[in-house]
């Protein structure tokens, strides 16, 4: 195992820049998601610290080792991709020891680590069938074993999951999060979807336009979002946003939307009156049929059983509402908000930096 250092790292297709001089350590035995919209720079750089792209300026070390001109094969990683590229004449078990028979290893050597890997992944019934004779998810997790084999000082996965389907993906993703608490290998793990990131990684780095916007825990994000790009990109369903004007009285301080309705904020917060912000409430922490002043009409209503969404106008804003239970409200009806100061993010309302 070993850890990953990234420093100053840029990436440029002639005059466009891709990735603008990114900063990040992994530290061994650590699972890392490189998260962001499409077009980000995320697959870019997994595929620089794979030695499958050039770097334009910066340094990139495994371990002790600086890597920039280490060919692929000897930066002792294995990588995952999102197409399983097995080889459709080869049985599993010749799939999965392939690499290990290019380098001239043992055969003795190869069946162990294939007959391991195998038992780890539950494909060792499956041995000997080719991968047409097996469903995607077997097939993900052959290309999976074929990484493990090798006993690579780093895995990196690019958008494995994306080909399979929305329950399949839940599963795999639960096996590859306790693959690596048994392993223990240091990994970088690539994809477009909040919700793959929350549950699997032990940090998340969020990224937009070539640019790490911020690092940190699952929650240290959801909790602080460090501006409104990451709030409004963690979290399902997403953080809902509303402009205001901060109104502030002495120690009380509300944000007075463009309706006139007015939100309660904690009065520590750095504003002062007349402030333009923008801010963000998640909707779980929005509180329905509630005392409170706030008013908002239902446009839509998505009852799921144990809980039930709501789709709401307020303040000329769509807000999502994610409340437990079910009701008997419709679409038309006005309804009461509750919202703590306490769960009210604030946004400055020109750079969209968080406000503390």
């Amino acid at each position: 195992m070993a850890s990953v250092t990234i420093s100053n790292v840029q990436k440029n297709y002639g005059a466009m820049n891709v990735l603008s001089a990114v900063d990040l350590s992994i530290a061994d035995g650590e699972f890392v998601v490189l998260v962001g919209p499409s077009g980000c720079g995320k697959s870019t750089l997994l595929r620089m610290i794979a030695g499958l792209e050039e770097i334009s300026a910066g340094e990139i070390k495994i371990g002790d080792r600086v890597v920039n001109d280490v060919a692929p094969k000897d930066r002792d990683i294995a990588m995952v991709f999102q197409s399983y590229a097995l080889y459709p004449h080869m049985d599993v078990a010749s799939n999965m020891g392939f690499s290990l028979m290019l380098r001239k290893t043992a055969k003795e050597l190869v069946l162990n680590r294939v007959g391991s890997a195998a038992k780890r992944l539950g494909l060792d019934v499956y041995l000997q069938r080719l991968p047409r004779q097996l469903s995607g998810g077997q097939r993900q997790r052959v290309a999976m074993g074929r990484a493990i084999v090798r006993d690579p000082k780093v895995f990196l996965f690019d958008e494995p999951l994306s080909n399979l389907d929305a329950k399949l993906r839940v599963h795999m993703r639960t096996e590859i999060k306790a693959l690596h608490q048994q392993l223990k290998t240091t990994s970088v793990y690539v994809t477009h979807d909040q919700v793959e990131a929350m549950t699997m990684a032990d940090r998340i780095v969020v990224m937009h336009d070539g640019v790490i916007q911020q690092v940190g825990t699952p929650l240290e994000l959801y909790d602080h979002p460090a501006n409104l790009f990451v709030a409004g990109f963690i979290g399902s369903p997403g953080m809902n946003f509303l402009p205001a004007v901060v109104a502030r009285q002495g120690n009380k301080v509300s944000a007075e939307l463009t309706d006139g309705q007015m939100i309660p904020l904690r009065p520590e917060l750095k504003v002062e009156d007349g402030d333009r912000v923008t801010v963000g409430i998640r909707p779980e922490n929005i509180e329905v049929g509630t005392s409170a002043a706030l008013k908002a009409k239902i446009e839509v209503i998505e009852p799921l059983g144990l809980s039930t969404q709501f789709y709401t106008r307020l303040a000329g804003q769509q807000v999502c509402i994610f409340a437990m239970g079910r009701t008997d409200r419709g679409p038309g009806d006005t309804i009461a908000l509750g919202i703590k100061p306490a769960d009210v993010h604030v946004f400055h309302g020109k750079t969209g930096l968080r406000l503390s």
